[in-house]
């Protein structure tokens, strides 16, 4: 039996393609191999997003290559945005190679698989919009949380972003779909579900006409089985006075919001082709804090965007010291090919805008520092991700943090305490960006 191995790389909604694509190999009687490199094929689920991702997929595929060459793996199949974006360009650049598929094929991909284990090139392209979310997979989550994709592509068009190019225009599951799947991972054992899509606060308009995210959240918080609903990617324009009530009303939706909004200068934003200024965001801000209770508020920022003066790159720092969000990354700007943003004037020297990210970032640490500190005393539910034998210390996540992205909580217990389980753990110390604590 042919074994297959999967490597995913990038955003969670990248993931959720892998862990179908896994599914549908396993349906075609494929054997899945869970180390790649001692497969007999290596699907690669590009990232193609930034310069740094792009990086990251083309060392993986060279890898790779290098695996078949010593006749370790038989052939090199790619996928995902990298695939999508630079097509033909990957076969020419990297002729080692044996197939390259748009996420259009994906559905596709056993028999292209099987065509490139017998010596044949495949470069294979479909509609991006034949792309399928709404089918079974196998989860590569831990047992207890899964990432939930509510939808797919992007109309925002912010002039940085090459996203609608690559994933095609915005298109929502059903509801029906996603409380489907929602109570078969909870039947599962899933007690954490964490939505994803480009944009979730635009769930639901090209199907029913106008936003259905609070909606959404009201039926997935009904699931009998789920603890924690946790919802990333909130477009500040979007957020609504009666999604916030949500917030702040459905025990299971934790108050954790992340809301992108890559600048605060209102000149700046149209330029990004964004919505907003400092005044809005403020405003948006305080709101969020007044009506819900314990909310914790992450962010994104690009600093470096093309034209961006010292006095407006000076107003983001003191935004994001005003501001004061919980978790905050900032990204220097990347020019992307085919953006619109990338023909703009007043591009800025690389080093400059490393200079100016590190800049944000080290105000950031000083609040999340300032922060954690706060946190010193209290109780804090967390969900146990596993054991540390170096730290000799369990360590999980409270509702402040989602997975793979924000910080941990490292806890010393007295009884076992298994991977999924929501225990009581009081903070006793910081560490960096994260916390020490033992258990109640």
């Amino acid at each position: 039996m042919t074994k297959i191995g999967i490597v995913s790389l990038g955003c969670p909604k990248n993931q959720v393609d892998a862990e179908r694509i896994l599914a549908l190999l396993k349906d075609e009687g494929y054997e899945i191999a869970y180390d790649a490199a001692l497969s007999d094929v290596v699907v690669i689920n590009t990232c193609g997003f930034i310069q740094s991702a792009k990086e990251e997929a083309i060392e993986t595929i060279l890898e790779f290559c290098t695996l078949k060459e010593e006749g370790r793996i038989k052939a090199v199949v790619v996928t995902g945005c990298l695939a999508e974006r630079y097509r033909d360009e990957i076969m020419t650049e990297m002729p080692q190679v044996d197939a390259v598929v748009g996420i259009g094929k994906n559905d596709e991909l056993a028999d292209i698989i099987r065509r490139v284990y017998c010596g044949e090139k495949v470069s294979a392209y479909g509609n991006k919009e034949d792309l399928c979310f709404d089918e079974k997979r196998i989860l590569s989550t831990p047992s207890y949380m899964a990432y939930l994709k509510i939808s797919e592509g992007c109309d925002n068009r912010c002039t940085y972003c090459a996203i609608p190019s690559i994933r095609g225009r915005f298109r929502s599951r059903s509801m029906e779909s996603i409380v489907s799947e929602a109570k078969s991972l909870a039947d599962g054992g899933v007690k954490e579900l964490v939505l994803i899509a480009q944009d979730t606060t635009r769930y639901g308009e090209d199907l029913y006409g106008e936003s259905r995210l609070a909606s959404l959240l009201k039926e997935l918080s009904k699931i009998d089985g789920l603890k924690w609903i946790r919802t990333l990617y909130l477009y500040p324009e979007r957020i609504t006075d009666e999604l916030i009530d949500v917030f702040a009303s459905e025990e299971k939706v934790v108050p954790y919001m992340d809301i992108p909004i890559q600048h605060c200068d209102g000149e700046i934003l149209k330029r990004m082709n964004r919505k907003g200024d400092e005044k809005f965001l403020i405003s948006l801000i305080n709101k969020i804090r007044e009506r819900v209770s314990g909310v914790v508020l992450r962010t994104t920022l690009i600093a470096g965007f093309p034209g961006e003066s010292e006095e407006q790159f000076e107003s983001l720092c003191e935004f994001v010291k005003k501001a004061r969000f919980d978790r905050l990354g900032c990204f220097a700007y990347s020019a992307e090919e085919g953006t619109a943003a990338a023909k703009f004037e007043g591009q800025l020297d690389d080093d400059v805008k490393a200079r100016r990210a590190e800049m944000v970032y080290d105000e950031q640490s000083r609040i999340m520092f300032e922060k954690n500190e706060e946190q010193i005393g209290k109780t804090i539910e967390v969900v146990c991700e596993g054991f540390d034998r170096y730290a000799e210390c369990y360590f999980g996540r409270s509702y402040m943090d989602a997975p793979e992205i924000d910080g941990k909580i490292f806890f010393k217990s007295d009884r076992k305490t298994a991977p999924g389980e929501f225990i009581d753990v009081t903070i006793t110390d910081t560490l960096d960006f994260d916390l020490l604590g033992e258990r109640v």
